[in-house]
């Protein structure tokens, strides 16, 4: 007698909910495992990682602030994704986005005007489009391969902002470190709660969710990127246009990634520098799978991604661990929501097959 798996005649929607549980579960079960491998205490680590982040409203409020650019992010992705469009660039379009949104920032940095804020949100929509309309023009021009063309663009737009921190956009009066100078008041978000730095991205970030939910679930252009996702050739017998479909599954990434990319310059860190996002643009894909391409799965899994990020920086400063164990567990959390699935598409079976 052994484990076998049949495949299903359809795939199972309750499996398709469940298994991104069973990956959280998996993914704590073993990071105890983890720790004791690291020649920690695994209830200790559980506690520190978990469950200290969230000890107070002032962690409350920072996993919400770190939520925010993983939502948006993920909810734009989910668009494409769901059109078997294949957006991996978000990271790119998240700096350029912040980049464009900087500039009007430091452009009219004397203005105090209250249409600068507003400015900045459409200039970084506008500069992640951009830069999501480079592999859109190639894949639907030259049918070259979107997942090769947004990932490579990553890294130009990275030494794109390195060259800018370290060069023109260098703050003379900042002891030579790679940062721009400090927004205008008129430049920053507004914070929600005094004593946090949890501010309006937060609420752009609900709203992003909402819009996606009707776009995805109530319009008819969220219908036609669904069958091009589910069935590509009933798709181009109903007359749906493919290029089309690539361009609103890539804008609608590149536009939300641009939008997180100027929350963290206009937010939390009141300036550009190097470091930008610690991988905002990557992690997104995750939190869209597990959320289940849905804005309300999306919302939950990027707590969740978020509460990653914190217990990393937790564990960094009270167990004497890297800071990129984070990403360690985020790896995990990908592999067994990746095993999971398995479930959703075959049913286990023990014995000898008939």
């Amino acid at each position: 007698m052994w484990l076998r798996f049949e495949p299903r005649t359809e795939p199972s929607r309750t499996m398709r909910y469940l298994s991104p549980v069973l990956a959280v579960l998996l993914m704590l079960l073993f990071g105890l495992f983890l720790f004791k491998a690291l020649g920690k205490n695994p209830m200790e680590g559980f506690q520190v990682f978990f469950m200290k982040p969230l000890k107070d409203s002032y962690g409350i409020s920072e996993l919400l602030l770190k939520a925010t650019p993983l939502m948006m992010c993920a909810v734009g992705l989910s668009v494409g994704f769901r059109a078997n469009i294949w957006n991996i660039g978000a990271e790119g379009q998240l700096l350029i986005g912040a980049l464009a949104g900087g500039w009007v920032a430091l452009r009219f940095d004397t203005t105090g005007s209250p249409l600068l804020l507003p400015a900045m949100v459409l200039a970084g929509a506008l500069g992640g489009m951009l830069w999501a309309a480079i592999p859109a023009f190639l894949r639907t021009r030259f049918n070259a391969n979107e997942i090769l063309t947004s990932l490579m663009l990553v890294y130009i737009a990275q030494l794109m902002v390195s060259w800018l921190v370290h060069g023109p956009w260098k703050d003379p009066d900042g002891f030579n470190f790679p940062q721009t100078k400090l927004f205008d008041q008129a430049a920053m978000l507004p914070i929600l709660k005094e004593g946090t730095r949890l501010n309006a991205s937060f609420l752009i970030g609900l709203g992003a969710l909402a819009v996606g939910w009707l776009f995805m679930n109530r319009s008819f252009l969220g219908y036609q990127m669904k069958v091009a996702g589910q069935a590509e050739n009933a798709s181009r017998y109903a007359g749906f246009s493919a290029k089309r479909t690539v361009w609103i599954g890539m804008l609608a990434g590149g536009c939300m990634a641009g939008i997180a990319g100027l929350s963290e310059i206009a937010g939390p860190m009141g300036q550009i520098t190097e470091h930008i996002s610690p991988g905002y643009g990557f992690a997104a894909m995750i939190v869209a799978f597990l959320g289940r391409l849905n804005p309300v799965g999306i919302f939950f899994s990027s707590l969740l991604m978020s509460l990653l990020y914190l217990g990393g920086e937790q564990a960094q400063q009270y167990m004497n661990l890297p800071s990129s164990i984070s990403k360690v567990f985020q790896g995990l959390l990908l592999f067994f929501l990746l095993g999971s699935d398995v479930f959703v598409y075959f049913r286990p079976r023990f014995g000898k097959k008939k």
